[in-house]
């Protein structure tokens, strides 16, 4: 005969756990349940039972005024606690939480963090100096603690039921639902005897309140009640154990802030150890296998391997899956084992439905034994207002959250799309990193957007911690991106936010943007600093045309930067080391960009600004005066020179004039090495031009082998730089062209404005095309060569 409350010690997600609760649930009826977590939770209890609440998830608990500070408690389908929770709001019997209040928790949490520790609960705990788990599985002789554990407990069947070799069950007879529970609470007791606490300090607070919370039901409800807690706690519970003066005296004092709890989705991938969560679990997917499965758990799961397998196109038939079970559980007779357990059905998955190898197993471990369930939250639980604008628009949009990784393919020109494009920019602008936009593949245009999504459990967090902004995304998104254009002290960060006001849709919020934009570029006279500045607002001009956004003002803005980096560039790119010459080349390149794409805009936004007409002219005038000038560093001259070449303003033999010059003997090798990069190099269509324009590239040849020999070891590593971001095929063309070099029949051009390889046309070499255009043409008659041509 039991004395005392029925005291249910597991271990934290496990499918035995669970099962063994059930069943002792059932024999004993209980009038109440008593579960290990924060009592703020009490009140969300009952939406466990509704239909739309489907595990995994977690009891998230956060500060009122300060959401990130935050906690989860997860529970899984096959978790002991959701059990008993369940069970409890089935037969009608109270459930409560028993464990340390959040409010005190979250609070000793942040005294921890300040002493360089983590919180344990949801997180990473206090370290045990014992695992109790090990020293239980090394006294049975075990090496790994896991296998004891899963072949001790989670193997366990149900005691009436045939699992076909899923361990003994507890057996018959009254105590036989009781059984495991009290022999682990004996191995437990043994342990607190030995080692205490374990190291782990924070235990005492939270079961002394634990034995309070034990003494109130029991006024309420005699012995007559159940406790599902941890199995370390089962010993530290007893009556006996300390007074109540004892007990009231460790709690009093303890730090406290207002929380607010809700019910959030979790992730098997996130109940896995691996993602940081203190209580986790190797295998999430597998455990819940476990659980779910009726009987023969080894021949469904081989099922479902070989079923994610052919997915995947892989080979698989119903014969691999029959021999897959024989080889595991083979191996679990060879290991002693009461049931082929996860470390044997990989073995027998690798061996025969992976024929040995592991690439297509990590698939099998990332998919089925880690899994990507995603859990589900009612509608009617608590939630902030953000939150629940949120959801609607994902759901009139069609836009699910999922846990595994997806690339979403958007064209701005379609109002869904469109609508999708700015929920997702609203949320980066929020911190809520669910959808990270990706260079689209195939398309350049500005109409397409590609997007890689995966929702992850702790995003939760951060739209409750961007509800202090505003009760819906629209608003909170203004809110925000207003208080950073208020703080911002760089000029390129508030061009950067009002790209994104304008991919994000925020009309409200671009007026206190373009003030303080006006504001910080006022003050600012750093060339540099403008120069980082402009592309922004080019592309911004060029987002708002296809958004259909009004931009005017942002044009001005534009326009004014743009003529300020004509005046002030000069100047800034005069005496510079080859450290800020490089960085002066980059702002070149993005300025030259933008400025293309300003003086390019379409007549809506920009037609009213009279000095937009000649800011290209104006920008040629400053490429022009950089490739000139001596004291302009080698790598400015020689990308002045190659984009006034690139956009038509150069002729090519003013070019080819300009690098004689730069490469003439009397130049230094260094600079003009340093020339030859600003002109060709990079991957941007430089070695096509040396391709191409034999002139050029015989200019380079000429002064690269005139190099002296002291001279070339210190050029080679720019000039090695400079060739390596070639393209395979390019650099090949380039050595056969430097291979063969000029011969008699085809000299190199020297006259101006003289274009290919050679000093007019290769009769011989045209005539060898002749044939190929006719196979293409269909052509079945023979012409003349003369005539042809």
């Amino acid at each position: 005969m039991r004395s005392g409350p029925l005291l249910l010690g597991v271990r934290h997600h496990g499918p035995g756990s669970a099962r063994a609760v059930r069943r002792a649930l059932d024999a004993a009826r209980p009038r109440a349940v008593l579960v290990e977590g924060p009592p703020e939770g009490d009140a969300l209890l009952p939406l466990a039972a509704d239909e739309a609440m489907r595990p995994p998830v977690a009891l998230l608990a956060h500060v009122t005024d300060d959401p990130r500070r935050a906690a989860f408690w997860p529970l899984a389908e096959f978790s002991p606690e959701w059990v008993a929770i369940r069970w409890a709001l089935g037969h009608g019997v109270p459930v409560r939480f028993v464990d340390l209040p959040a409010a005190h928790s979250l609070a000793l949490a942040e005294e921890r963090e300040g002493a360089g520790e983590r919180d344990a609960e949801g997180e990473v705990a206090e370290s045990l100096a014992v695992d109790p788990v090990g020293v239980l599985a090394e006294a049975a002789g075990y090496d790994d603690p896991e296998r004891w554990w899963e072949d001790v407990v989670e193997h366990r069947g149900d005691g009436g039921g045939d699992r076909d070799g899923g361990g003994s069950g507890s057996g018959g007879g009254e105590a036989g639902p009781f059984a495991p529970f009290e022999a682990l609470a004996e191995a437990m007791g043994a342990l607190r005897e030995t080692y205490g606490d374990g190291g782990h300090t924070r235990d005492r607070v939270r079961e002394a309140y634990m034995r309070l919370q034990l003494r109130s039901a029991r006024k309420e409800f005699g012995d007559d009640f159940a406790v599902v807690c941890g199995a370390w706690h089962l010993p530290a519970l007893g009556a006996k154990v300390s007074t109540v003066t004892a007990d009231r005296a460790l709690l009093k004092g303890l730090p406290r802030v207002r929380t607010e709890t809700t019910w959030v989705p979790w992730t098997h991938r996130r109940l896995a150890r691996r993602s940081g969560y203190g209580a986790g679990i190797e295998s999430p997917g597998w455990y819940g296998h476990l659980f779910d499965a009726p009987d023969r758990p080894v021949e469904r799961w081989m099922t479902k391997v070989a079923g994610l397998l052919r997915d995947e196109d892989r080979m698989v038939s119903s014969a691999h899956v029959i021999e897959a079970v024989r080889l595991a559980g083979t191996l679990a007779v060879l290991r002693g084992r009461p049931l082929a357990g996860l470390t044997e059905t990989t073995d027998a998955v690798r061996a025969v439905m992976c024929e040995g190898s592991d690439v297509p197993l990590a698939l099998v471990h990332d998919r089925l034994v880690v899994g990507d369930v995603l859990g589900e939250v009612p509608d009617t639980a608590p939630a902030v207002p953000l939150q629940r604008d949120l959801t609607r628009t994902q759901r009139s949009l069609r836009l699910k959250p999922e846990p595994q990784e997806r690339e979403l393919e958007l064209d701005l020109r379609k109002e869904t799309d469109a609508a999708r494009s700015l929920l997702l920019h609203r949320l980066r602008l929020l911190s809520v990193g669910w959808g990270e936009p990706t260079a689209a593949r195939g398309s350049t245009g500005t109409f397409r957007e590609t997007w890689r999504l995966r929702w992850e459990p702790e995003l939760s967090v951060r739209v409750a911690e961007a509800g202090v902004w505003g009760t819906t995304v629209l608003s909170a998104a203004t809110a925000r991106a207003e208080s950073q254009a208020v703080s911002a002290t760089v000029l390129a960060d508030v061009t950067a936010l009002a790209e994104r006001c304008l991919l994000a849709g925020l009309p409200d919020a671009l007026p206190v943007v373009m003030r303080a934009l006006a504001d910080r570029a006022a003050l600012d006279a750093d060339v540099g600093h403008l120069a980082q500045a402009l592309p922004a607002l080019a592309r911004s001009l060029r987002y708002g045309d296809v958004r259909g956004t009004d931009t005017a003002a942002l044009g001005e803005v534009a326009v004014g930067l743009a003529e300020r980096i004509c005046v002030g560039l000069p100047p800034a790119c005069t005496g510079l080391d080859a450290d800020g010459a490089a960085d002066m080349r980059r702002h070149l390149d993005a300025v030259h960009t933008a400025i293309g794409l300003l003086a390019g805009a379409g007549p809506g936004e920009l037609s009213q600004l009279s000095n937009l007409s000649d800011l290209r002219g104006r920008w040629s005038s400053v490429l022009r005066g950089l490739a000139g000038r001596d004291a302009v560093g080698g790598v400015i001259r020689g990308r002045a020179v190659r984009l006034l070449l690139d956009d038509g303003r150069l002729a090519e033999d003013e070019a080819a004039r300009l690098m004689g010059l730069a490469l003439s003997p009397g130049a230094p090798p260094a600079d003009a090495a340093a020339w030859i990069e600003g002109f060709v190099g990079g991957a941007s269509g430089g070695g096509m031009l040396l391709v191409h324009d034999e002139r050029l590239l015989g200019l380079v040849d000429t002064w690269l082998t005139g190099v002296p020999d002291e001279a070339f070891t210190g050029v080679l590593p720019l000039l090695r730089r400079t060739f390596s971001a070639y393209e395979p095929g390019v650099r090949r063309t380039l050595g056969e062209l430097v291979r063969r070099g000029p011969t008699a029949a085809r000299p190199v051009r020297t006259e101006p404005g003289a274009p290919g390889f050679g000093p007019g046309l290769d009769e011989e070499r045209a005539d060898a095309v002749l044939p190929v255009l006719r196979l293409l043409l269909g052509a079945d008659h023979e012409e003349p060569v003369g005539e042809a041509r």
